[in-house]
C-alpha cells in the first residue's frame, strides 16, 4: 500500500498547500484499487498533478462533513460521470452524508451514469473486502467525526513443496489444499496436514488515519501497533488548550499519542494555515523531541508501511 497526500492544511488552502485529501493505492497484484481519505475543495484538480486516475477510485472515505473535508465530493463525483466511468463507487461517513450529496446533485441538475453506493456508519467494522478491513473509530470533534484503522489480512506462508515431495506426496491439485491449511488423506492412507508445510505468514500492514480530534481514549485503540498513522497536528504545543477547545490536537500531544500507542511512524498533516515553512518545522520539531520516527506531510508527498 502507498498513502498520497493530496492536501495537507486545515481549515482552509494556502499557496502551498490545499486541504484535506489522502489516496490510498492499493498496489496488490491481483486486486489493485484506489480509496480516497477525505475530499476537500479542490481534491479533483489536486489528482491532475498526479498520474492516477479518478475513475479508478472505488472507494471514498469521509472522517466527517467540515467543508474542509467534503467539499471537493460533488465537483469529483460529476467529473468522474462525465468523464464516462463506469467504475462502480462506494462512499463511507457518517450520517449525512447521504443527504449532503444527493441534494448537491439534484440542486444542480447533476447525475452519475455508474452505480453510486452511500454508506453512513457507525463506530466497528465497516469493510472487509477478503485482502483488508476497514474499522472506524469514534473520533473528539464537534460534529460527528471518525477515524480509519486499515489492515491488511496477514499473508499465507509459502508451501514447502520440495519437502512434500521427498515425504511422497504427488505434486498437483492436492497441494492447494496443502497451501490452504488443510489435511489431504494419501493413497497409503497417510494423512497430510498443510499447516505442518507452511512457513509462517507474512502480517498485514495497517495504517492508521485520524479524521479531526482532539485527544480522546478511540484514538489510542485506532492508532495501537500501526506500521504508518497520520495524524493532525493543527497547533503546536503552546496552544494545546485552543486546539482542544475546537476539536483538535497539538503537535506534542500527537507524538504522545503515536508514543503511546506504539505506532512504528507518524505522520502529521492537517497544518493550521498560519504556519508558513518555518512554522512547519517548527511543528515538526516538536513531534520528533517525543517521537522520533516522524515527517511532516506535504501535497503530493507518498509514504509507504514499513
Amino acid at each position: 500500500m502507498q498513502l498520497t497526500f493530496l492536501g495537507t492544511s486545515a481549515g482552509v488552502p494556502t499557496r502551498t498547500r490545499n486541504v484535506t485529501a489522502m489516496l490510498l493505492n492499493l498496489q496488490h497484484p491481483t486486486q489493485p484499487g484506489l480509496w480516497l481519505f477525505d475530499c476537500g475543495e479542490g481534491t479533483q484538480h489536486q489528482l491532475l498533478h498526479t498520474p492516477f486516475n479518478p475513475g479508478k477510485i472505488e472507494r471514498i472515505f469521509i472522517s466527517h462533513l467540515h467543508g474542509d473535508h467534503l467539499f471537493g465530493l460533488p465537483g469529483l463525483i460529476c467529473s468522474r460521470s462525465m468523464a464516462g466511468s463506469a467504475q462502480p463507487l462506494t462512499l463511507y461517513g457518517p450520517t449525512g452524508l447521504k443527504e449532503f450529496v444527493e441534494t448537491t446533485l439534484r440542486l444542480s441538475g447533476s447525475w452519475t451514469d455508474f452505480p453510486l453506493t452511500i454508506v453512513e456508519i457507525s463506530a466497528g467494522e465497516i469493510l472487509d473486502d477478503g485482502l483488508r478491513k476497514v474499522t472506524a473509530y469514534p473520533l473528539n470533534h464537534p460534529v460527528e467525526c471518525y477515524g480509519f484503522r486499515v489492515e491488511e489480512h496477514d499473508k499465507p506462508g509459502a508451501l514447502d513443496t520440495k519437502r512434500l515431495i521427498a515425504d511422497g506426496v504427488p505434486f498437483g491439485p492436492l497441494f492447494q489444499k496443502l497451501k490452504a491449511g488443510e489435511r489431504i488423506t494419501l493413497a497409503d492412507g497417510r494423512i497430510i496436514d498443510g499447516t505442518h508445510y507452511l512457513a509462517p505468514a507474512t502480517p498485514g500492514k495497517k495504517i492508521a488515519i485520524f479524521g479531526d480530534t482532539a485527544p480522546c481514549e478511540a484514538a489510542l485503540a485506532l492508532a495501537r501497533d500501526v506500521d504508518l498513522m497520520v495524524h493532525e497536528a493543527t497547533l503546536e504545543a503552546a496552544m494545546a488548550e485552543k486546539a482542544n477547545s475546537r476539536g483538535h490536537s497539538s503537535s506534542e500531544q500527537t507524538a504522545q499519542l503515536a508514543l503511546a500507542a506504539n505506532a512504528r511512524r507518524l505522520i502529521i498533516t492537517h497544518v493550521s494555515s498560519r504556519y508558513d515553512a518555518e512554522g512547519c518545522r517548527r511543528l515538526l520539531a516538536e513531534c520528533q523531541s517525543h517521537f522520533a520516527n516522524c515527517e511532516l506531510a506535504e501535497d503530493f508527498a507518498t509514504f509507504t508501511p514499513e
